[in-house]
């Protein structure tokens, strides 16, 4: 973890990491109509719609990590399927009220899911509620752009 200077002026450092996390565009084709559907969760204690996503633990691959992950927010059992991409972002907080500002540099990879079985109300408590919704909607419900980036993605490769 690299420390530098905090805000001009200041002695305040602010700490540097790097998370790399994993998650899936969980799909299905919805019977008669044929129309595409994924999954958004909405994560506890947050108004904002998402995909599901997490933590890659140590000594793990990201295709494991976002299965896992995947099964884990959504409740259901996934196969995965090809890579879709990944984005990037940074955000800052406090480990504590006290504590020095961190910094963090995040990388999200995110592959297609294909479910296997399990019941979207079968979710870890991380998750409020999880949903099939239309891949259209999902593009517009989802809160944060690099969502609806790899949504976008998700329903170009799915309708190619």
């Amino acid at each position: 973890m690299a420390k530098t200077g905090g805000k001009p002026g200041t002695k305040e450092p602010i700490e540097r990491r790097r998370e790399f996390s994993a998650g899936g565009v969980v799909w299905r084709r919805k019977p008669r109509s044929r129309a595409i559907q994924i999954v958004l969760v909405k994560p506890a204690g947050k108004d904002a719609w998402t995909l599901p996503k997490g933590l890659v633990g140590q000594g793990e691959s990201l295709v494991d990590a976002a299965t896992r992950e995947t099964r884990e927010e959504t409740g259901l059992d996934v196969s995965p399927g090809e890579r879709l991409g990944d984005i990037s972002y940074v955000y800052s907080w406090h480990d504590t009220p006290d504590g020095p500002l961190v910094r963090i540099f995040k990388r999200v990879y995110y592959f297609l899911m294909e479910p296997r079985g399990g019941d979207l109300s079968a979710h870890d408590e991380e998750i409020d509620r999880a949903e099939w919704v239309e891949i259209g909607s999902a593009v517009e419900r989802a809160s944060y752009k690099g969502d609806r980036e790899i949504i976008s993605k998700a329903r170009a490769t799915l309708t190619r």
